[in-house]
C-alpha cells in the first residue's frame, strides 16, 4: 500500500520560506496528481496547489507567485516551496496523491504543521 511521509514543516516569521517535502512509497502507479493542500483551523481544507506527473501545475490564487509545487518522479517525492510566507498561511498543510484511471487510488499524508507568526 501506499504511504506518504511529510516533513519540511515548521514555525517561520512572516516574509520568510520553507519548503515541504513528501516522500511516497509502496505500490504507486506512475501516472497520478500529486498535491498540497490546507486546512486552518475553523476552516475547511483547500487546494494549495497540484501537479500531474507530466509536470502541470495548478495553484491557489492566495499562493501564486509565492508558492512552487514540483515532483522528483524518480523519487515519488512532491515539494512545495513556500516563499514570502503570511500569517494567513498558517495551517496542517496535507499531501495528496491521486490517480483518476484504473487502478484509482487516492492516499492522503499524515499533515504538517506550518506556521507563520512573528
Amino acid at each position: 500500500q501506499v504511504q506518504l511521509v511529510e516533513s519540511g514543516g515548521g514555525l517561520v516569521q512572516p516574509g520568510g520560506s520553507l519548503r515541504l517535502s513528501c516522500a511516497a512509497s509502496g505500490s504507486l502507479f506512475s501516472i497520478n496528481v500529486m498535491g498540497w493542500y490546507r486546512q486552518a483551523p475553523g476552516k475547511q481544507r483547500e487546494l494549495v496547489a497540484s501537479i500531474t506527473y507530466g509536470g502541470t501545475t495548478n495553484y491557489a490564487d492566495s499562493v501564486k507567485g509565492r508558492f512552487t509545487i514540483s515532483r522528483d518522479n524518480a523519487r515519488n517525492t512532491l515539494y512545495l516551496q513556500m516563499n514570502s510566507l503570511k500569517p494567513e498561511d498558517t495551517a496542517v498543510y496535507y499531501c495528496k496523491v491521486s490517480r483518476l484511471v484504473s487502478p484509482r487510488y487516492e492516499y492522503w499524508g499524515q499533515g504538517t504543521q506550518v506556521t507563520v507568526s512573528s
